[in-house]
């Protein structure tokens, strides 16, 4: 069919390598066992050979193995695959490696590859696994993004760059300052897409789009497939190929994953007893909102815990020095939003704990890659509140199975009817000593009286009681952020 997407999916793990699945609309599926390669069986440079040999990069992944090639051929490129599995340097080692060629500068404010990506800390990311290849080239990676300063990052560029890594929004200012020009980009990433749709960048891709060459080679990556994607692909992809290493969609299955059923005001004392269960052991926290990710890391800190947070409200060297501290060891846990779901590679994250879960499905299979990484095992537990229900069931969805039940009972019906949805009491003070407790009635605005009395009071199913019942936080709890 015209515009048909050649599909490599990736089957199953093999003895000597893995195997592959082929085929497209229309066509019937082929199998076929791909011998492990090595890097070098992929024709790299010797320069960045020698640049991996000083990383823990021994064998390519399957997304790199099955990426590389068709990339170094210059085909355009839709890669699906899971978060941590390699897939920076699946299209970062073939750019360079095409980079390395060209032998003279860019020229003053040319960028010869853009590389997008939603959030800062992705964009820092990847621009520091990349450097990891290019050192002792002359290769030149630059870095753009909101939250730091639009002048020096102008002064960066007047010398134009090889490789530009850049959210969109602050490469849109730099556009329209006549700062940069693309008009002799050749190459153009699209990390983490999905996630790009999600925060609504659309509209932005859509504007650097125009500014870029026609002819261009064009990769995207992705870790799930909605609809949008696909249309993305038809619109910026010429003649691709589509490379998948795992169902869209998929956590990795090296983590060991629960949920824990509780009130919502017992959530942090949870928290506290799951974090004592394995001291010394880094942990990533999700909180749904800025406000509370500030507010749950200063009481765990308050508790003796080494917390720090990261979130839409913190500035970009506040963001960068929090990340340093946890990367080095300085603390223990990192309380974020989902602004980090996607922007940390950090190998000796043990634990995710989803303090609200999120109420986009495949934000749970990003948050949960946190973990994981590296081929290391990992653990995820996800704490359920009665007005999460929805939420639950969405994820259970997307991953077409249930999460393991570790604590407590599912919600019953009227505990989920009578539940205050997320944000519902927004800018109500918080009850001064542990929230609502197991068995307590939650606050009910009177309308007219009390026709039909008051709701029914959360509780779980089959007379189970909840943890911690009748606990209370410390004293001096911080109430704002």
């Amino acid at each position: 069919m015209p515009g048909e997407v050649p599909t490599i999916t990736q089957g199953c793990h093999c003895r000597h390598g893995f195997s592959v699945t082929a085929g497209g609309e229309g066509r019937l599926p082929f199998r076929m066992d791909i011998p492990m390669t090595t890097f070098a069986d992929l024709g790299l440079s010797p320069k960045l050979l020698k640049a991996l040999e000083k990383t823990n990069l021994q064998t390519p992944t399957p997304i790199q193995a099955q990426a590389i090639p068709h990339i170094m051929e210059g085909r355009d490129l839709m890669g699906l695959a899971q978060t941590g599995t390699g897939k920076t340097a699946a299209f970062g080692l073939p750019l360079l490696h095409r980079l390395l060629d060209l032998g003279h500068p860019p020229g003053p404010r040319n960028v010869r590859a853009l590389i997008l990506a939603p959030t800062r800390e992705l964009t820092t990311q990847i621009k520091e696994n990349i450097e990891v290849f290019t050192k002792g080239t002359a290769v030149k990676v630059l870095m753009v993004v909101g939250g730091a300063s639009l002048q020096r990052q102008s002064m960066a560029l007047a010398k134009g760059a090889d490789v530009l890594v850049a959210t969109p929004g602050r490469l849109i200012d730099l556009l329209e300052r006549g700062d940069v020009s693309l008009e002799k980009c050749g190459y153009l990433v699209l990390d983490e897409a999905d996630h790009m749709l999600d925060m609504g960048f659309i509209h932005s891709l859509r504007k650097i789009a125009k500014h870029i060459p026609l002819k261009r080679q064009t990769l995207l990556f992705s870790a799930t497939m909605p609809k949008d994607i696909e249309e993305i692909a038809d619109t910026y992809l010429r003649n691709a190929v589509r490379v998948q290493v795992a169902p869209p969609g998929k956590p990795v299955e090296r983590i060991s994953q629960g949920v824990h059923y509780i009130p919502n005001g017992d959530k942090a004392k949870l928290l506290e007893s799951y974090l004592l269960k394995h001291p010394g052991e880094q942990a990533l926290v999700f909180h749904r909102t800025k406000h509370g990710a500030e507010k749950l890391m200063k009481l765990l800190d308050s508790w003796g815990f080494k917390a720090g947070s990261i979130h839409g409200n913190k500035s970009q060297n506040q963001r960068d020095r929090t990340l340093s501290d946890f990367k080095s060891g300085a603390l223990d846990v990192l309380v974020a939003t989902d602004v980090a779901a996607r922007g940390i590679d950090i190998p000796t994250v043990r634990h995710v704990y989803n303090h609200d879960l999120p109420n986009v499905p495949d934000n749970y299979v990003h948050r949960i890659g946190r973990t994981a990484r590296a081929g290391a095992d990992g653990s995820s537990v996800s704490f359920c509140a009665p007005a999460e229900m929805g939420e639950l069931q969405a994820i259970e969805k997307l991953l077409k199975k249930p999460l393991p039940v570790i604590g407590g009972a599912p919600w019953a019906a009227d505990a989920i009817a009578a539940a205050p949805k997320p944000g519902q009491n927004r800018g109500q003070r918080p009850q001064a000593r542990g929230g609502q407790k197991a068995g307590s009635k939650p606050p009910v605005k009177a309308q007219g009286g009390r026709p039909g009395g008051a709701p029914k009071a959360a509780r779980p199913q089959g007379g189970g009681q909840s943890p911690h019942r009748g606990s209370k936080p410390a004293a001096g709890r911080p109430r704002s952020a």
